[in-house]
């Protein structure tokens, strides 16, 4: 596998960004895979999607993203100074051409001959369902799986849908920073919630190396 760098959950968390890719010695030769969200709550979405598209990383849809998507008519409204989403004002139609491309997820292929493929998506999967059967729905916001069996996007914490993710894919996910970094056999969870001022994390493969690097500052906290 050509060297990879998956990076979880930016926020407009741009500064971030570029310390934690020059900290796993970011090379023009890389791969670099956004596992979504690259906007809304922290201070640079537009810094971060300029970064992304000018590189040419990869990157799969969030939900925030998403939601930018859809709310593209915000931009003719009035911009108070609580208004959270501001941020939509300061992305340039580029910016949108890019979010408005991103897949729902990412097949990278294995890491070494035999191995598990690689899959980057935002959320989750529902274990046992095919990923191109998966709904979008999931895609962008799992996050338990139920005693009943139910996929939700509630936190239910002792429920964790990678928890019971048996493959045959290895998933590189996001979208969780409740509960922060996740290792299971074949799930792994990148979210260590850079934009509430914890840290924001990279899986480096074919070694499977994970970086973190600590948030300048807590940008909000809920």
């Amino acid at each position: 596998m050509q060297r990879t760098i998956i990076v979880g959950d930016v926020h407009g968390c741009a500064q971030e960004l570029q310390l934690l890719l020059n900290k796993c010695g970011y090379s023009t030769g890389d791969r670099v895979v956004l596992a979504g969200d690259l906007v809304a709550k922290g201070p640079d979405s537009h810094g971060v999607v300029r970064l992304a598209r000018e590189n040419g990383f990869l990157a799969v849809l969030g939900n925030h993203d998403a939601f930018a998507l859809a709310h593209l008519d915000d931009l003719g409204r009035p911009a108070g100074p609580h208004n959270r989403r501001a941020y939509l004002r300061s992305l340039q139609p580029s910016d949108w051409d890019y979010l408005g491309a991103l897949p729902l997820f990412l097949r990278l292929g294995p890491a070494s001959p035999g191995g598990p493929e690689y899959v980057v998506v935002h959320a989750g999967l529902v274990p046992n369902v095919p990923i191109e059967a998966q709904k979008r729905e999931h895609l962008l916001s799992l996050r338990s799986i139920a005693d009943s069996g139910e996929p939700t996007s509630r936190l239910l914490l002792h429920c964790p849908w990678a928890a019971q993710w048996q493959g045959p894919q290895h998933v590189v996910f996001g979208h969780d920073a409740v509960r922060g970094l996740q290792q299971y056999p074949l799930a792994t969870g990148l979210d260590t919630g850079c934009v509430y001022g914890r840290q924001l994390t990279a899986l480096i493969l074919p070694e499977g190396k994970l970086v973190h690097l600590p948030a300048l500052r807590r940008y909000v906290t809920c």
